[in-house]
């Protein structure tokens, strides 16, 4: 008996109970999350059905891992610590049978040698604890996004664009010349425009490094993008949200 939330065969469509793994229909994303915490668990899988996804819960490595490979989903979000068999094992399997299945893991904030020994065995992408679960969500479209084909190239708000193959940023149809790291820090804020970003969030994702409360160095960042996107703009697009971080001010 797997130590899992699952939907009833009995009770699912023709089209859904005769499935094979691989052939996920392309109008949901199914996610498979293998995590031994059941509070975080469930956390992710409220946030994630309110979201429209349909998720599958699993409490240990070794029934996870049979899941995975014997049904069908469209990501997998996979903690590395788990009774049974270990994430990077499970990992590891998959991606020597050859299987394309986009995994994001979910790692210890300090541990910097699990999150690059993923990377390198094939991960997709991974998340820190604790996380938002805005942020998973984001990534779990990113990867599902990556996995289709359906990259997402352009990012826009008002009359500000990104071109993210090119690295062109314009407002008002003026280029802007931005830094590598002040383009990273504009497009991790125009990916979510009105979500706030916390200094620790903006320090992790663009710095891929943990937050020091000492430092003003994502402060400095904000004031120099500042200066070459709002200055001369009649519409201030950067906002501070005073006591939480910054976001992009949203389309009204």
């Amino acid at each position: 008996m797997y130590a899992c939330r699952q939907r009833d065969k009995g009770n699912l469509p023709a089209s859904d109970a005769l499935r094979r793994p691989g052939s996920v229909r392309r109008d949901i994303v199914k996610v498979l999350v293998i995590e031994d915490e059941k509070k975080i668990a469930s956390f992710v899988r409220k946030g994630l059905e309110a979201e429209g996804f349909v998720v599958e819960l699993c409490y240990r490595g070794d029934e996870g891992y049979t899941l995975a490979t014997t049904r069908p989903y469209d990501v997998l979000v996979l903690d590395i610590m788990l009774p049974g068999r270990d994430g990077l094992s499970i990992l590891r399997n998959l991606r020597d049978r050859k299987m394309p299945l986009p995994v994001i893991l979910l790692t210890a904030r300090n541990e910097l040698n699990e999150r690059l020994e993923g990377l390198n065995l094939g991960a997709d992408d991974y998340l820190a604890k604790p996380f938002f679960i805005e942020e998973l969500i984001a990534r779990i479209h990113a990867v599902t996004r990556r996995a289709s084909g359906a990259v997402q190239s352009i990012l826009s708000v008002s009359d500000l664009t990104v071109n993210l193959l090119t690295r062109e940023v314009k407002r008002g149809g003026v280029a802007i010349d931005l830094t590598p790291r002040e383009f990273s820090l504009l497009e991790h804020l125009l990916r979510s425009p009105g979500r706030v970003l916390t200094r620790v969030q903006i320090c992790e994702q663009v710095w891929n490094y943990d937050f020091d409360p000492g430092t003003n160095l994502v402060d400095v960042y904000i004031q120099r993008l500042r200066k070459k996107v709002d200055a001369d703009a009649a519409v201030k697009l950067i906002e501070t949200i005073r006591g939480v971080g910054y976001r992009i001010k949203p389309q009204s």
